[in-house]
C-alpha cells in the first residue's frame, strides 16, 4: 500500500469513478472494501490519517452489546452478534475471544444477569463464541484475584471479541487496495461538483503534495462520522444537523490492577452505561463515559469529571485502587450518534446506523459501531448501486477474508495483528538484527514495525506511527514521548526527510502526547 502510487492513480485517471467515499474510518474503509470487492472503481479519501478519529478510540471490543439487550433492542444485538461471528472467521488474526466477568454483589444479580447472558448466547446461534457460565465465589477469586471481595457472591462469565481498532482499520485499507481500490490519506474534499443540481464528483486537495484535483464519479458517499454534517452543509447549506456527538473516554492502567486475562463488565453505572475493565496489550483499558458535546473536534480532550467518574467506579470493583498517578494514558473519542429527540441523554440514543440521500444525490451514512461496519458497508453500497443503476453486483464480504488472514494466531505473540504479513517483518529482522531490538522496555514495539508502517501502511507522520500503526501513545504516553526522537529518525531515513523535519515531528508529537498523559 503505497501513497505515491495512489496519488499517481487518481491524478492520471481520466475515467469516471463508480464510487467516491469521503472518510477513512471504520465506515468509509468498510464501504471501500465492499465496493472494490464487487468490482466497482472505488476511490476513498481521508482528510487526516486513517482512523484518526472515533475509529481508533474505541473500547477495542467486537461485541453484540449487552446494554442494547437491556434496552430491548434485540434486532441490533442480533445483527451485531452475527457480524461478530463473521468477523472472527474473516479476520482470525485480528479478532480473538475474551472472557468477560459480570460480578454479583446482590442475591438477585446472579440469576438476572445469568438469564440475560443465556439469551445473548442463544441470539448468537451458530456464530456464537463460547457459552456463558456461572462462577462460584471461590472460582471467581481464582480467576480474578484483584477483584474486590467484600460482599462478592460470584458471577457470570461470557465471551465477546477483542481487537485493535486502528490495526483493523489499516487492514481494511489494505484489503480494499488488494481488490483494486484507491485509498489515500491526507486528502480533503473541498467542494462537491454539481451538474443540473446533481452531484457528479468532488474537488479534492492533497495536503502533502499541495495539489488540487477534480474527480468525476457516479456517486459520492459521505462517511465522515462525527463530521457528517459539515459535508452535508456543503451540499445543502440549509440542511438540519443529524449528528449528536457523544464523548467517551478511556484510561489505561498497569496490568497489576487487573491481574487476569478475564475482563470485568459492570452492567450499570450512574450515567446508564456499562463499565469495562479489559486486559489489552498487557495493560488494563477502563471505559467508558457518555458525555454530550456541542461541537466535534479532531482531537477531543477528556474532562476532569470523566476521569473522576472512571476512577470512582473502578475503585468499587478492584482491590488495588487506582489514582491519577497510576494512569499511563488517557484518550477521548466521539461517537457519531444519529440525533433523536432533544439528544440530551446520549446513553439512550440507538447505535443503529442511518443512511440518507440528499436531493442532489449525496449519500450519508452515520451512526453504527465497529462491530457492524461490514453490514453498514453492504447497506450503503447497495444504496449507491441503485442510484447509479448498476445491477448484478452482489455483496461478497460475508465470507471475504481480510488482508493478512491467518488461522490459529496467538494474540499474545509478537506481530499477531499482522497475520500472514508477519513473515515479512521477521525477514527484515533476519537481514538486520538490530531492527528487532525493543524501542523501550515498557512498549512491545521494534524498529522493524516502524519501517514497515512507513513502507507499506502509508504512515507519514510520527503521530501516525506512535498513535495508530503502533499503539504506543495509548499504552504509555510518557514512554511514547521518550522514543519519539528515535522513531522520527528512523522515519526520516526511509522518507528522505531532513533533521528539521525530525525536530518538527518530535515537537508536534510531544505537544499531542502531553494531552494523553496525566
Amino acid at each position: 500500500m503505497n501513497r505515491n502510487e495512489m496519488i499517481k492513480e487518481l491524478s492520471n485517471n481520466k475515467e469516471i469513478w463508480d464510487i467516491v467515499i469521503v472518510g477513512g474510518g471504520a465506515t468509509g474503509l468498510g464501504a471501500a472494501v465492499d465496493a472494490a470487492s464487487r468490482g466497482l472503481r472505488t476511490l476513498l479519501i481521508e482528510q487526516h490519517d486513517f482512523a484518526k478519529g472515533t475509529s481508533s478510540r474505541s473500547t477495542k471490543l467486537i461485541h453484540g452489546g449487552l446494554r442494547y439487550l437491556q434496552q430491548g433492542n434485540v434486532s441490533l444485538v442480533l445483527e451485531a452478534l452475527r457480524e461478530r461471528g463473521r468477523l472472527c472467521l474473516n479476520a482470525p488474526h485480528l479478532i480473538y475471544h475474551r472472557a468477560f466477568f459480570v460480578p454479583s454483589y446482590h442475591w438477585w444479580e446472579g440469576p438476572f444477569y445469568g438469564i440475560g447472558l443465556k439469551i445473548y448466547d442463544i441470539l448468537a446461534g451458530k456464530l456464537g463464541l463460547e457459552p456463558s457460565r456461572h462462577l462460584t465465589l471461590e472460582e471467581t477469586l481464582d480467576a480474578l484475584p484483584t477483584l474486590e471481595p467484600k460482599g462478592l457472591r460470584g458471577g457470570t462469565v461470557y465471551y465477546d471479541g477483542q481487537f485493535d481498532d486502528a490495526r483493523l482499520a489499516i487492514t481494511l485499507a489494505q484489503t480494499a487496495v488488494d481488490h483494486g481500490a484507491c485509498v489515500v490519506n491526507y486528502v480533503e474534499a473541498t467542494e462537491l461538483i454539481k451538474n443540473d443540481g446533481f452531484i457528479h464528483g468532488v474537488k479534492i486537495h492533497d495536503k502533502v503534495g499541495d495539489k488540487t484535483y477534480t474527480i468525476q464519479s457516479k456517486v459520492v458517499i459521505n462517511a465522515t462520522g462525527v463530521f457528517s454534517d459539515k459535508l452535508r452543509k456543503q451540499d445543502e447549506p440549509e440542511s438540519t444537523p443529524i449528528i449528536q456527538p457523544s464523548q467517551g473516554i478511556h484510561i489505561v492502567l498497569d496490568k497489576s490492577f487487573l491481574d487476569s486475562e478475564t475482563a470485568i463488565l459492570v452492567p450499570h453505572t450512574d450515567d446508564g452505561r456499562v463499565l469495562f475493565m479489559v486486559p489489552w496489550y498487557h495493560r488494563v483499558l477502563v471505559g467508558t463515559t457518555d458525555t454530550p458535546v456541542a461541537k466535534p473536534l479532531l482531537e477531543p480532550e477528556p474532562l476532569e469529571s470523566e476521569i473522576d467518574f472512571l476512577l470512582k467506579h473502578t475503585s468499587k470493583y478492584l482491590s488495588k485502587v487506582p489514582s491519577r498517578k497510576d494512569i499511563l494514558s488517557i484518550f477521548a473519542g466521539l461517537r457519531p450518534l444519529v440525533l433523536e429527540g432533544d439528544g440530551k441523554k446520549t446513553a439512550s440514543i440507538s447505535r443503529d446506523h442511518s443512511i440518507s440521500v440528499s436531493s442532489s444525490g449525496l449519500i450519508t451514512i452515520a451512526g453504527g459501531k465497529w462491530t457492524t461496519y461490514r453490514k453498514m458497508a453492504e447497506d450503503v453500497i447497495d444504496q449507491a448501486l441503485k442510484m447509479c443503476h448498476i445491477e448484478g453486483r452482489k455483496c461478497v464480504t460475508e465470507k471475504l477474508k481480510l488482508h493478512g488472514w491467518k488461522r490459529d494466531v496467538d494474540p499474545a505473540s509478537p506481530w499477531s495483528q499482522y497475520g500472514s504479513d508477519s513473515k515479512h517483518l521477521q525477514a527484515m529482522i533476519d537481514a538486520s538484527p538490530e531492527l528487532g531490538n525493543p524501542l523501550a522496555p515498557e512498549l512491545p514495539y521494534t524498529p522493524a514495525e516502524i519501517l514497515w508502517a512507513v513502507k507499506h501502511e502509508m504512515a507519514l507522520t510520527l503521530e501516525d506511527v506512535l498513535a495508530r500503526r503502533t499503539r504506543a501513545l495509548l499504552l504509555d504516553a510518557k514512554a511514547a514521548m521518550r522514543i519519539a526522537p528515535e522513531v522520527a529518525a528512523l522515519m526520516a531515513k526511509e522518507l528522505s526527510k531532513t533533521e528539521t523535519w525530525v525536530e518538527e515531528q518530535v515537537s508536534s508529537f510531544i505537544d499531542l502526547a502531553k494531552r494523553y498523559a496525566v
